[in-house]
């Protein structure tokens, strides 16, 4: 196959990815607002991580072909994607009021997390033990999210009430029905995605890692992106933050415990300075937010600028 195939077979994968995520957010959320939960409770969980299935789903299946360095480089160039790109261009589409939760403990979380990758990665190789304190570790977020978000509802604060709210379709069998084809579009999405990228890499001459941190980490946070221009265009660009740092927590913490799991990790391709990028990227966001309680324009462009050198570092000639 000549090279521009592999190209528009990783462009329609991603379309795949899209559309499976947002078929899967959709089924899901509604059918657990016909459980009984109630739509913060969805929109802090189920939408908050069902944005990061693309993530999931391709770091899961490098995970299984041993393809180490896709599955971490996935990660740690979609936390710096996150906030260097997708927070970036909605701050400098709308200035962003922040929360004070996030401030205090969401940000922080996503550091501590951010901090322990290295570690963990590069003492040892994490198998299913780590996987599952990964694993238990989001699921505590997660809880912890439920309870903060109930407690301020009480209150009657608004704090915690601005995550997407979703909306109950007209019967469960379509809830089903996205659910089934938006997990089937996740799947072949995330293996025509992989098995492409890696074609071009070897075609290129470029590292296995390289084309997880760029290609495959901004094409898996499709998602994230969507959903955070489209609140700041709405003028609901706080909505962005939560979305960027959730999903940071929950890539590392869900997307590698699961990795983990299913096959024990190694990625020796993915160097210090794609740790050191992430983590720096996670560090500036907490006195940014600080600044105010505002993401201004040009602390925005600012984040962009130090992505764009990035990536011009990692990209061979």
């Amino acid at each position: 196959m000549h090279m521009s195939g592999n190209f528009a077979l990783i462009a329609l994968a991603l379309l795949f990815l899209f559309l499976g995520a947002e078929g899967l957010v959709r089924g899901s959320a509604s059918l657990a607002l016909r459980a009984g939960l109630s739509p913060l409770m969805v929109g802090l969980t189920i939408v908050a991580f069902g944005t990061s299935s693309p993530e999931l789903f391709a770091s899961v299946k490098a995970a299984l072909s041993q393809q180490g360095d896709i599955a971490v480089g996935n990660v740690v160039g979609s936390n710096s994607f996150n906030i260097g790109v997708i927070l970036a261009l909605a701050a400098l589409m709308c200035p962003i009021p922040v929360h004070k939760q996030i401030i205090k403990i969401d940000a922080p979380i996503a550091l501590i997390v951010a901090l322990l990758l290295p570690f963990l990665l590069r003492n040892h190789t994490p198998g299913r033990v780590q996987g599952l304190l990964l694993i238990t570790g989001i699921v505590a977020y997660a809880s912890m999210n439920v309870v903060l978000a109930r407690r301020a509802a009480i209150a009657g604060t608004e704090d915690l009430t601005d995550a997407p709210v979703p909306t109950v379709s007209r019967h469960w069998g379509m809830d089903i029905a996205y659910i089934v084809v938006g997990l089937g579009l996740l799947v072949f999405g995330s293996s025509l995605l992989v098995d492409n990228s890696v074609v071009v890499a070897k075609a290129f001459g470029v590292s296995e890692a390289v084309i997880g941190l760029t290609i495959v980490a901004a094409g898996t946070s499709m998602p994230e992106l969507a959903t955070s221009l489209v609140a700041a265009v709405r003028k609901q660009p706080d909505i962005a933050v939560g979305n960027v740092v959730g999903s940071n927590i929950f890539n590392i913490l869900g997307i590698l415990g699961l990795a983990s799991i299913v096959s024990p990790l190694r990625a020796p391709g993915v160097s210090m300075l794609d740790y050191i990028v992430m983590i720096g990227f996670t560090v500036l966001l907490i006195p940014l937010l600080y600044t105010g309680r505002l993401l201004h324009r040009l602390e925005g462009g600012a984040l962009l600028a130090l992505y764009g050198v990035y990536v011009f570092i990692l990209w061979p000639e």
